[in-house]
């Protein structure tokens, strides 16, 4: 009887890993369709590449060697543990210490949620960097992100190493749930060091001071890779768990929805009524960009608060990244899609949270695991950006750039019978 029990928790187990994976792998998508709605409509076909690209980048790198990194061992010489072994040492011994209902899966579900969560993390820095950047210079970058800085970052948060052997974030009373600060504020972080050293796109602001707004060429796309996004997160953060097959899990699980879905919503109300009331319009963007800072600043922690916290929280988030998104304008850090906003200033602000409902962390276990995060993947990052600007440069030519890097870099146009 607790052999069938045991089979059944970790088919249940394993099958929710493997569904909330295909959740987060979902939100490539919405990522792509966000990006190419909010570029102009000549650097399409670019973005487009650049997310189906990076997505694949980081699925072999961290095959090769994030995963092993982050949490140690050889994954592609040997391949990822799993299947009748696993489940017959796992069995002895629950069988041993008494069946508690405990938490065991397949391995390779575990490496699959894991790396679509690198791939997130890079995604981030596409839509930043987009319409002005060489497409082989964001691919070498991420290379780079996807099989080392994000997973040695990751080894010191969720794989539980020492930061270079000095200090614990987890004996500091850090905590992030499901990754404002790990994913997030990673995927932020690189994205500012590669947008610093490359500029803002020509145009964008003026000797005067003045700056251009320089809209999308696709709301519509735009408003869709949202949606996508806010469903997906839903793997997200609730596949984050790690288990569905038990009350406790069970109801955990419910509460994450519950809670991320919430703060999605009080994200985008709080961004609309902020756009609403500094710029006199009803801004669609803004809006977008307010439910998915909801989302992020509800991803450090989404399990302890209860409904109405988690939409204060989105709601903070939402009024947070307008007011980022204006402030990195007047720094002229030119970021087509305010990524570096929505996943950078709010999920600083979301590990910032965690203390008010899980008494597991504290505010300085946060400020250090974020300032942790932010140094390590702004100074490597920056390393990178730096080399790679020296070996191939990282920007188009002024020419290309005003043509679109569609043609320049990909040879092809999305909307070539609108174009003269």
């Amino acid at each position: 009887m607790e052999e069938q029990i045991f089979q059944l928790q970790y088919a249940m187990d394993t099958f929710y890993f493997l569904v909330c994976g295909a959740l987060v792998m979902w939100m490539a998508a919405g990522f792509a369709m966000l990006e190419a709605g909010l570029v102009r409509s000549k650097n399409t076909t670019e973005i487009l590449t650049k997310n189906v690209a990076l997505f694949s980048v980081a699925c072999i790198m961290y095959l090769v060697c994030g995963y092993a990194v982050m949490y140690g061992g050889p994954v592609l010489l040997s391949g990822i543990e799993g299947g009748d072994s696993l489940v017959a040492d796992a069995l002895a011994s629950k069988v041993e210490e008494g069946f508690d209902g405990g938490s065991v899966y397949s391995g390779a579900s575990d490496f699959f949620f894991q790396v679509v969560f690198v791939a997130t993390a890079m995604s981030i820095v596409s839509g930043a960097v987009a319409e002005r950047m060489k497409l082989w210079a964001f691919l070498a970058f991420a290379v780079v992100m996807t099989g080392f800085i994000y997973p040695l970052e990751g080894s010191w948060t969720w794989g539980g190493n020492a930061v270079f052997g000095l200090y614990t974030l987890g004996d500091m009373g850090f905590s992030d749930f499901a990754g404002s600060g790990i994913v997030h504020l990673a995927g932020a972080t690189a994205a500012l060091a590669g947008v610093i050293l490359l500029g803002p796109r020509f145009g964008k602001y003026s000797a005067d001071g003045s700056i251009k707004g320089i809209p999308g060429a696709n709301l519509p796309l735009a408003t869709l890779g949202t949606f996508i996004l806010w469903l997906g997160w839903f793997g997200f953060n609730g596949g984050s768990v790690l288990k569905l097959s038990d009350v406790a899990s069970a109801n955990s699980v419910a509460m994450v929805f519950l809670n991320t879905n919430a703060a999605a919503a009080g994200g985008l109300v709080a961004a609309l009524l902020v756009a609403r009331f500094m710029f006199g319009k009803a801004d669609l963007t803004m809006a977008l960009n307010g439910a998915l800072a909801g989302l992020v600043a509800i991803t450090a922690e989404p399990s302890t608060p209860t409904a109405l916290q988690a939409t204060l929280f989105g709601a903070l988030g939402g009024v947070l990244v307008v007011l980022s998104i204006v402030g990195l304008d007047k720094l002229k850090i030119d970021d087509p899609v305010g990524a570096i906003s929505v996943h950078g200033s709010c999920g600083i602000l979301g590990l910032l949270l965690v203390p008010i409902t899980n008494d597991a962390s504290t505010f300085v276990g946060q400020i250090v695991g974020g300032l942790t995060i932010f140094v390590w993947v702004f100074v490597a990052s920056f390393i990178v950006w730096m080399a790679l600007k020296a070996i191939i440069g990282l920007r188009v030519s002024e020419e290309e750039e005003a043509e679109g890097v569609d043609v320049s870099e990909c040879g092809l146009e999305a909307y070539p019978e609108f174009t003269k």
